[in-house]
């Protein structure tokens, strides 16, 4: 496998052991589990994205990166090993799914690849779901932190100054016309409203690579531009940097977003339309 993507077909042809991970999650539910349930990919195991990609909410936001120790050993429980590549998928558009892919990658597995597509993908092909939960031998993922780059909050507000800070949320939230779950509403000044569901296609499958450099470009980001992105609380963040991956841009990850930037109060808000005077 190359790229961080992969196809229906390429996943079902493959000839070599995957370790295949079920990343399904609403925000509000119902729960992922209960999708995995009901039917999923042959060999896949749940990952739940809010106990075993992110430590429980707090200071740090709704969904801050876990401690190392706590992430290997919710990897090695789901079978993920080192030497082994894995798969993950979801079925919004890899939302939730590329939040799995930046956490493996941040700790340090160099195969992570994204369904494209995810489970419509899947069963769109003819391919077959099961409702059977396999078993899983015990992993030996070694967490390794630091495989991509990070920004703090006062690192996010610079780089709005200096560089291309993302808004990956909708631009309503963006705006502050709607805030439906962090108390105070608005973006980081400078930042520049991107909502994620612009990266792919009515399928659910990522824009081809040209497509998503003539986006980013129109956004202010292109080669030799220092980027990053946030979201509400470092999710769908996630999806932006994969984005901007396929693109060919590197881009670091607020992982708090805005759910970290709001708990100080002597952050300042903006409201309104972006930088340049788009109200996305």
């Amino acid at each position: 496998m190359t790229g961080p993507l992969i196809t229906a077909a390429e996943l079902a042809a493959l000839d070599t052991a995957v370790t295949l991970l079920d990343v399904r999650w609403r925000l509000g539910g119902p729960p992922g589990l209960d999708l995995y349930r009901e039917g999923h990919l042959p060999g896949a195991l749940h990952c739940d994205l809010d106990r075993d990609l992110a430590a429980p909410a707090g200071d740090g936001g709704r969904h801050p990166l876990p401690e190392a120790a706590a992430f290997q050993a919710a990897m090695r429980r789901l079978g993920v090993r080192d030497g082994r590549p894995v798969v993950v998928y979801d079925d919004t558009g890899a939302m939730a799914a590329a939040r799995a892919w930046w956490t493996l990658r941040y700790f340090g597995h160099q195969d992570v690849r994204v369904l494209d597509g995810g489970l419509q993908a899947w069963t769109a092909a003819g391919l077959p779901v099961t409702k059977e939960v396999p078993g899983a031998a015990e992993g030996d993922f070694t967490a390794r932190p630091g495989g991509m780059p990070v920004l703090t909050a006062d690192e996010a507000a610079a780089l709005a100054a200096d560089g291309v800070l993302l808004d990956a949320r909708a631009g309503e939230r963006y705006r502050g016309e709607a805030e439906p779950i962090d108390p105070v509403a608005g973006h980081v000044p400078g930042a520049v409203s991107a909502p994620t569901t612009d990266n792919v296609g009515p399928d659910g499958r990522f824009l081809d690579p040209a497509a998503l450099r003539a986006r980013f470009a129109a956004l202010g980001v292109g080669e030799g531009v220092r980027a990053g992105a946030y979201c509400g609380s470092g999710v769908t963040a996630a999806h932006e940097v994969l984005a901007m991956e396929l693109a060919g841009l590197p881009a670091a990850l607020y992982a708090g977003s805005w759910s970290h930037w709001v708990t100080d109060p002597d952050r300042p808000v903006a409201t309104g339309a972006d930088r340049w005077g788009a109200a996305q």
